[in-house]
């Protein structure tokens, strides 16, 4: 197994996740794909996850319909 898998496994604040500067420069060249889309984020708490924020925050810059994430966590809390 993977030793930053393996060393995450027993550290959760081990971020081994996409970075936000990452995903930024990934999806810019693909933002005509996202006009009026509905983008579904499976993600295990979306407070945390870098996707989420990248398009919560890019949300009318990318002119999408919808913003939908699963939540494995505290789902009482109104995202």
């Amino acid at each position: 197994m993977n030793k930053n898998l393996r060393n995450a496994q027993y550290n959760p604040n081990d971020e081994f996740y996409t970075q936000l500067k990452d995903i930024e420069e990934e999806l810019m060249h693909y933002k005509h794909h996202f006009k009026d889309k509905v983008v579904y984020c499976n993600c295990d708490d979306p407070r945390v996850s870098n996707f989420f924020l990248y398009f919560s925050h890019n949300f009318e810059y990318l002119g999408l319909k919808k913003l939908i994430t699963s939540c494995y966590k505290d789902q009482q809390m109104n995202i």
